[in-house]
């Protein structure tokens, strides 16, 4: 905890200087919060590669985390977009089946849209892998057991997705378990990847699949390319239309976590002085 809290703290450090005078001198508050959320990535990128130079004595910690160049890694992320697309689109056309929802014709601006959630998917897909299941979770097994450290990762990665009104987090509050549930099957996707050369893993599946899960739903989302007819309740569906938020989406996130779980090696103990 005291080496969690020292690291967010430098990040603060390093960011807040840059991101005050942003909030105060930008105009449009999205714009706004675009500039300063791209700013403390990248400073966390920075930062990382420092830490893991003074801190471990680690000069790639960037690998270490997961991130690497390599044909099996651009494997992973494939296979991770497919299994993420094909999960997202099973959930809807089963509600479709059961006759819960109903399909719309596509918008006339589709080809957008495809193009715009792959940019989202890839973004959001890597930035959330490194965050939770590159640093935090190789921080945590420094120290603690995988099992302890695979539970608390994916609750912290649950938790701060509920950063909002507490009206909102009470309404929403069905779709923790599918949070909690992602982050346990994304850790298993990050250690399926592990050789003996890397014991780390690679985080090009996990990254494919959050990126997968993400995009689809972006596009059935943004296209608006579904219709929920209420003939049945939101526990069900997802509340908001979100799967991860209803019984249906945790049912398909089971069956992608049996996938995952068949993926994974032998057990091999990551070396932390190891680069």
């Amino acid at each position: 905890p005291v080496r969690l809290g020292l690291f967010v703290i430098l990040l603060l450090l390093i960011w807040l200087p840059l991101a005050i005078p942003i909030y105060w001198l930008g105009g449009d508050p999205n714009w706004v919060s675009i500039i300063t959320l791209v700013l403390l990535y990248c400073q966390f990128l920075v930062l990382l590669q420092w830490w893991g130079k003074s801190v471990y004595g680690q000069p790639r910690m960037w690998r270490v985390c997961g991130l690497e160049i390599s044909r099996r890694s651009g494997e992973g992320l494939l296979i991770g977009l497919g299994l993420g697309w094909v999960g997202v689109l099973g959930i809807f056309a089963i509600a479709t089946w059961l006759g819960w929802l109903r399909w719309e014709p596509f918008p006339a601006n589709f080809p957008i849209i495809l193009m715009e959630s792959l940019l989202v998917s890839l973004g959001i897909g890597f930035a959330e892998e490194l965050l939770f299941r590159g640093w935090l979770l190789e921080e945590l097994r420094r120290d603690y057991s995988p099992v302890k450290s695979l539970w608390v990762s994916s609750v912290i990665f649950a938790l701060l997705h509920f950063i909002k009104p507490w009206e909102e987090i009470v309404r929403t509050w069905l779709q923790f378990p599918g949070l909690l549930l992602l982050g346990i099957i994304l850790v298993w996707a990050k250690d399926a990847t592990r050789t003996p050369n890397n014991p780390h893993g690679s985080l090009g599946l996990a990254i494919g699949l959050h990126g997968g899960l993400v995009g689809a739903y972006y596009i059935i989302n943004v296209g608006e390319l579904t219709t929920n007819l209420g003939t049945v309740p939101p526990w069900l569906t997802g509340i908001d239309g979100k799967p991860l938020a209803g019984l249906l989406g945790l049912l398909g996130l089971g069956a992608i976590a049996i996938i995952i779980r068949q993926l994974n090696p032998p057990s091999t103990k990551p070396d932390h002085n190891r680069d």
